[in-house]
């Protein structure tokens, strides 16, 4: 037994992982006898241990890991300290992961001499998209030699069996099969999803389940014996370096601790069940093989007593550390963007007008050829038909299926692998198709990408361009036509754009490519090549190359005669997107007597303009495509009413779209629900009567 096991592994990695357990079993028993002091939820990696080792002793400083809250031995196996993890179990000041903003085990590093790691949610399973856009991301450099390394990162996303009933492992798993990335999927498998059993969730493990992702491996292997785990990562880890291919690793474990801290064994487990997943534990197991390999007993004794003393004082140390200071709550909300003013020129001499859409395709096409960590992807955006708005059309031609290419119907994958791809580097500008269809992308918008910058305290702010084709005009129906920008709107963040004309489409879009945050492009379909009556003015002279326009600043687009105004006679408009040409055909019939402000950005928005110009009028509407009720527009408008409250001649109103679920398809039925130049109109004449 002992030469075998030797051979196998030697004898310096076998008492190391035996130090590692000891000491994940004495951290997870302090923390069960300090529970008055452990108060914030967490879980342990007891019964999980062995496979959790035996992954971490393999990756290198170059290579990526995406462990999940129950993943505390890989982080202990790759250096991190107990006195670090428990900083974060305590939610303290100096936590090196969120500084007290996040749950034990969410990781977040970019430690030199480390394996990476991206922030990861709560949310099981959501951790494989950002993971994969990682691989994808590597996959992307090394294709085009953006960087050199010592050796070929691997990527590893470990999730729990469980979890892998999720539609977005799915497309995790869809994406790195079809583009052959260098990512392992670790999936650990104890049997339990909280308290649901694995015959009540699922038809079949993992490893069957995978079976169908054709140019997926996979592997079982029995993820509570460490000798067992550390020769099958081995391979595994070695098979991705080499050949630069997905692999599914499906590693049988047992649970014996708690779920959570707020969910433990007792509320839902018999004695039974715990006494046979306790039969398992990985420290007992690798105890007997090292034994019966010769090892003296007396060692063993002093390995476990040092780590329960060093647990002790890590534990001690970590109970007496700072809390965050209460003013640090806001710190990270945001990336610093280095683009704070209006610059270049956006009128040429002699420059020609352009529609909307070729404000964008010009603006991306100079990015890219200035850029190679920029690239494009999203559904139908490839050379074949360059969008279904033809708002990337040539981009693919000149680019190539590497830089510009097609992606399957996944809007989750399609905004969640930003995140990834923005860690290792690159700029990712991806499409979803039309506005009502960012439902599917939302989780991982709101519970990965919005978090990233805050929770990993500014290690990892996700820099990315998704653009969104929204609105209604011409009879698009339920399906293509929704306004969406109240509920991005109320994510916090992230930021959104929404230009109405070409130039600033221009600008803006420059401003977001170097902005380190994720941004939003509302695009109005109905603006893309001012083809709706009214809208010429969408056409702007193209600005030039260098044309940049910040975020957070409005525009006076109609300026109100100030004799008018001096006589208390005027009234503003505040309003976006389509209801710009609303508003400047509405001020035709009112001579002088209204003022228009484009917000050009709904985040951040520029209130000091806005609220300077209320007080100037005393009188204000806010105009929006958007259904009315509980909205963007009547949130503003309650801002815009209680900071200028004592200047107001009559409550703020609002205009928008009759609340209804869907935009009708019947031309006559959607004329009816939107707002237009002659509603705003009558509301116009009304409050000019104050």
């Amino acid at each position: 037994m002992e030469n075998t096991l030797h051979e196998k592994v030697s004898q310096d990695i076998l008492l190391k992982a035996y130090n590692h357990m000891m000491l994940a079993k004495a951290m997870a028993d302090i923390y069960e006898e300090n529970r008055n002091i452990c108060k914030y939820v967490h879980s342990t990696s007891r019964g999980h241990e062995a496979i959790q080792l035996a992954t971490a002793y393999q990756l290198k400083k170059e290579d990526w890991v995406s462990p999940y809250y129950r993943d505390e031995s890989i982080l202990l196996g790759i250096g991190f300290e107990p006195y670090q993890l428990m900083l974060q179990l305590l939610a303290k000041a100096e936590d090196p992961f969120s500084g007290g903003r996040s749950y034990y085990s969410h990781p977040s590093s970019r430690d030199e001499n480390k394996p990476k790691i991206i922030h990861q949610s709560s949310a099981t399973g959501m951790q494989t998209i950002p993971t994969t856009g990682v691989a994808q991301g590597i996959q992307y450099i090394q294709e085009f030699n953006l960087q050199n390394f010592e050796n070929n990162p691997v990527v590893v996303c470990s999730l729990g069996d469980n979890s892998v009933t999720e539609g977005e492992v799915s497309e995790a798993l869809q994406f790195a099969a079809l583009h052959q990335l260098p990512i392992i999927f670790l999936v650990q498998d104890n049997e339990w999803g909280i308290s649901v059993t694995k015959e009540e969730a699922r038809t079949c493990d993992a490893y069957d389940f995978v079976a169908g992702f054709t140019g997926l491996s996979r592997m079982r292997v029995d993820g509570t014996d460490f000798v067992e785990s550390f020769e099958a990562m081995k391979k595994a880890v070695d098979f991705v370096r080499t050949e630069r291919k997905p692999l599914v690793v499906c590693a049988k474990t047992v649970l014996i601790g708690h779920h959570t801290s707020g969910v433990r064994r007792e509320f839902y487990r018999d004695e039974e069940d715990l006494t046979k997943h306790r039969a398992k534990d990985p420290g007992e197991i690798l105890r007997k093989q090292l034994l019966e390999s010769g090892v003296d007993e007396d060692l063993l004794k002093q390995i476990t007593k040092k780590a329960r003393l060093e647990a002790e004082e890590a534990f001690e140390k970590a109970k007496n550390a700072e809390d965050p200071k209460p003013e640090t709550v806001m710190q990270h909300v945001f990336a610093p963007t280095p683009i704070t003013e209006e610059a270049g020129t956006r009128e040429p001499v002699n420059g020609e007008k352009i529609v909307m859409v070729d404000a964008a395709i010009h603006a991306i096409q100079e990015l890219m050829w200035k850029h190679p960590e920029a690239l494009l992807y999203g559904q139908d955006v490839g050379e074949r038909i360059g969008g279904v708005f033809r708002e990337t059309v040539t981009l693919g031609k000149k680019f190539g299926t590497k830089r510009v290419f097609n992606t399957a119907i996944q809007e989750a994958y399609i905004i969640g692998s930003t995140a990834g791809m923005s860690a290792v580097g690159l700029k990712p500008i991806v499409e979803v198709q039309f506005a009502d269809y960012i439902y599917p992308g939302i989780n991982q918008l709101i519970t990965e990408i919005s978090k990233s910058n805050y929770l990993s305290q500014g290690k990892f702010p996700v820099s990315n361009i998704i653009r969104v084709p929204i609105g209604a005009y011409g009879g698009g129906g339920p399906y293509h036509s929704g306004s969406v920008e109240s509920i991005l709107a109320n994510i916090k963040g992230i930021k959104i754009a929404y230009p109405s004309n070409a130039a600033d489409f221009k600008g803006l879009l420059k401003a977001a490519y170097y902005d380190p945050n994720p941004v939003i492009m509302l695009e109005h379909k109905g603006l893309y090549w001012s083809k709706v009556p009214g809208t010429e003015d969408a056409k702007t002279i193209e600005p030039a190359e260098d044309y940049i326009l910040p975020f957070g600043k409005g525009k006076v687009v109609i300026e109100a005669d100030k004799n008018e105004t001096d006589k208390g006679r005027t009234l503003l408009v505040v309003t976006y997107g389509m209801g710009v040409y609303w508003a400047k055909e509405a001020s035709k019939n009112f001579n002088g007597r209204i003022e228009v402000i484009d917000l050009r950005t709904l985040l951040p928005l520029d209130e000091e303009l806005v609220f300077e110009r209320v007080k100037a009028h005393g009188k204000c509407i806010v105009l929006t495509e958007e259904q009315l009720n509980n909205s963007f527009a009547e949130a503003f408008a309650h801002r815009i009413s209680k900071n200028c409250f004592k200047y107001l001649d009559a409550p703020v109103e609002t205009i928008g779209s009759l609340d209804v679920p869907a935009v009708p398809i019947n031309l006559v039925l959607e004329k009816e629900m939107l707002p237009n130049a002659e509603k705003l109109s009558k509301k116009i004449e009304e409050m000019l009567q104050y």
